[in-house]
Formats: structure tokens, sequence, C-alpha cells
């Protein structure tokens, strides 16, 4: 019995780990089977390809890896984690809540590229999770949009209060930019859901985004 997935996506600083906690909470007071996944899955050496390529082994921006090779990092992390971690328990009727998947290779990676040559990459990305690789599709994808400026703000308090150091997605504004604009195309196109996560010159409060969050998972349950 297929269970359900539901992917929490946004650029960074759009509070995806934020919802995917409160959202696991509410599921599990219903007493509902839930767990939650995270990608990447940072000191799991599947995950370290990604992982230097994120704090700039490979380059120092985004753009000095190419779209393919850099998918290819971030799927092999989520095929070993279906493989390890939760596949059984998806395959059994659980309902899983993903803070990112597949989903987060099509925001960052199509922005590096335009026209034809994102589509052909859409297309190969996801023949290469869903299909070769096998790994489940989404029920249900949230897209969490918050304006580059206010995600900015957002990751600087986060650097402060934890002490850590931006990757090199974080740490370029225009890239930002460029992977909000090409995510909202990519949304309409397939479907996802987007959450506008700001009201008016300031942020949502993470309760209200997670009334929103909340009825549309409703729905897919």
């Amino acid at each position: 019995m297929r269970g359900t997935l539901i992917v929490l996506e946004g650029t960074d600083g759009s509070g995806k780990a934020t919802q995917a906690g409160m959202l696991l909470r509410r599921l599990e007071s219903r007493g509902i089977r839930c767990r939650e996944i995270d990608f990447p899955r940072y000191g799991n050496p599947f995950a370290e390809p990604a992982n230097l390529y994120l704090h700039g082994a490979l380059g120092g921006k985004p753009g000095d890896v190419n779209a393919y090779a850099a998918s290819v990092m971030f799927a092999v992390d989520r095929f070993a984690s279906y493989k390890e971690d939760w596949g059984a328990f998806y395959q059994s009727g659980g309902v899983v809540v993903a803070n990112r998947y597949t989903t987060s290779n099509a925001v960052h990676q199509a922005s590096k590229l335009s026209g034809v040559e994102r589509q052909a990459y859409l297309d190969w990305l996801f023949d290469l999770e869903y299909r070769r690789l096998g790994l489940p599709e989404p029920d249900l994808v949230l897209y969490l949009d918050m304006p580059t400026e206010l995600s900015g703000q957002m990751m600087r308090r986060r650097e402060r209060e934890t002490d850590t150091r931006a990757d090199i997605h974080e740490r370029d504004g225009e890239y930002l930019r460029r992977c909000r604009e090409s995510a909202r195309e990519i949304a309409g196109d397939l479907g996802w859901i987007v959450i506008s996560c700001a009201a008016g010159a300031g942020p949502r409060t993470p309760e209200d985004i997670h009334r929103q969050v909340a009825a549309l998972v409703e729905g897919c349950l």
C-alpha cells in the first residue's frame, strides 16, 4: 500500500524547516503515521558530494557546476535515503513530509538554464529521479514563496543565531532571485501550490502560514 508524499519547497530562507516541523506535529497529534525527511542529509556519506558543492569545494559560485552535474549529486543522496531509511515506511502507507525533494533540483538548478535548455533539463531531471531511480513522485508540492529581500534577512538572522556560514546558494542574492523567478514559472507548469509567505513589507507569521499549509494537506490525506 503506497503512502503519501508531501513536499515543502521554496528558496533558501522561506521557512521550509519550520513548516515541516509544524505540519509533522499536527499530523502526529491526529494519530497519523508520519515522518519527516530533509535534504541534503548532512553527515551522511551519500550526501558528501552535495555538501562539497554547496560549500564551495567545486567552485565559489553556483554556476561553476552545471545543472546536470549538481543534480546528480543531490539525486544520489535521495536515492540512498529512500533505500536506507524511509522507503519501507512509505510503501507501508505512511505519510512522509519532505523538507526539499527532487523539486529542489528543479528550483535551484533549472535557474542556470533558459528556454528550451531549461525544459530539456526538467524532462531529464524528472525522468532520472522518478523513473530511472524509482523515487516516488509527490502527491502534493507546496511552494513557499518568499521575496528574495526578506529571505535574505531571515538567512542572515539564522547565521547570527546559529553561528553558521551560508552556502554558495545562500550567499548569492542574484542567483536566489533567478531561482525564485524560475520556480514560480515551474510551479505554474507542474501544478505546485504557491503559498505567499509575505504580507505587505514583512513576512507572515509561521502560525498563519501553517494554517494554510494544514488546510491544503487535509485535502490530500
